[in-house]
């Protein structure tokens, strides 16, 4: 589930639409991710946020190496837990989510550089993390908080009292899912989060090896993890769009190209053929419903070749949901119209810009935009 508003708005929206579609999960962990955030952060927007989850001594190892870099703390959320965590939850010391006021020495780093060393230091603190199993650092970026939790989504959210501590954002993905090929780790949890990219997936990658040993053949650090074969999509995306400069229009043809013969009568005939052929190890196969958020806080859904997974998009002018199924859909926002509800097809971009929230489509079939 995926929601973007025009008002900050409570996860709990979001958690209502997959309580729904509880059937359609295992209730084994929950993903949350925050972006365009309200209430305390809506004045910081510019300040990284670190989220994750630590031991006390993993938290007084990430102070000392923050403090070492220049970072100073400027606004936490406190999580009142109770003693005893619900059944399926692990007992754990500290749920972290803290914006920091930014070194001094990068007041004149570009965007880009900027971009590179909050992603270098996330992937540092999630190497210290995997060394002594003492922290769990799920984003560290300006305007976004993750949390990952095992457990059934709806008791966690009571658990952590997410509807009554002040968490709010015009944009939310929500999933209800741990990971279901491989052992259980909260990294598994969707989403997935790269540079402000960031996806969800229903289904599975059989094409997951390949996928993964092209991305991490380009030699960038944050094609890493890979706990989860679904994780492969939010690296895809992020390659398309920050290494191959391309629009979100062109992630499915990189994903799931069209036929040669179809391809010979596109209007971008030339640059498709050379994107099927050069990108093919990272065309992948089984069935698939990705929802994902780019940089812009634009969200978007696309489908497999075969539409093998359900997925629906509807909303009522103020908030806009993106939803595997119906029920879902009904739960966030019960008051639309639901002959505009839209199901896409497997040559469908559905596209929700913030600009205007309205429900976009683009067909592999039509003109990449310029």
């Amino acid at each position: 589930m995926a929601l973007t508003s025009a008002d900050y708005v409570s996860p709990k929206l979001a958690l209502d639409g997959l309580a729904a579609m509880r059937e359609g999960y295992d209730g084994s962990g929950v993903g949350l991710l925050l972006r365009d955030l309200g209430g305390p952060f809506e004045p910081i927007k510019g300040a990284p946020i670190l989220s994750g989850i630590f031991t006390s001594s993993g938290l007084k190892r990430l102070d000392r190496f923050m403090m070492d870099k220049g970072f100073t703390t400027k606004y936490k959320v406190t999580f009142h837990l109770p003693k005893t965590p619900p059944p399926g939850i692990p007992k754990r010391d500290i749920y972290l989510v803290r914006a920091y006021d930014w070194p001094e020495e990068w007041e004149d780093f570009s965007n880009s550089d900027i971009e590179t060393q909050l992603m270098m230091t996330r992937l540092q603190l999630k190497q210290m993390g995997d060394d002594n199993r003492d922290m769990f650092v799920f984003s560290f970026w300006p305007d976004t908080v993750m949390i990952k939790e095992i457990g059934d989504p709806l008791e966690v959210a009571r658990y952590l009292g997410l509807e009554n501590n002040g968490l709010k954002a015009r944009i939310i993905l929500a999933q209800g899912r741990q990971n279901t090929n491989h052992e259980i780790d909260l990294y598994a949890c969707h989403p997935f989060f790269l540079q402000g990219f960031s996806t969800m997936t229903n289904g599975e990658n059989t094409a997951f090896l390949p996928n993964r040993d092209f991305l991490m053949s380009r030699g960038f650090p944050g094609y890493d993890g890979y706990m989860s074969d679904s994780e492969v999509f939010t690296h895809i995306l992020h390659y398309t769009m920050s290494t191959l400069n391309l629009g979100i229009e062109a992630f499915k043809h990189v994903i799931t190209p069209l036929a040669d013969g179809t391809i010979q009568d596109h209007a971008n005939a030339p640059l498709l053929r050379q994107l099927k052929y050069g990108c093919r190890n990272l065309i992948i196969d089984g069935p698939n419903c990705v929802i994902g958020c780019l940089p812009d806080n634009t969200l978007f859904m696309v489908q497999d070749r075969k539409k093998l997974r359900p997925g629906v998009v509807g909303g009522n002018g103020t908030t806009v949901a993106l939803s595997s199924e119906f029920c879902g859909l009904d739960a966030a926002i019960p008051e639309r119209d639901r002959g505009k509800d839209f199901q896409p097809m497997h040559l469908d971009t559905v596209i929700i810009r913030r600009d205007d929230l309205k429900v976009g489509v683009h067909q592999q079939t039509d003109p990449l935009p310029v």
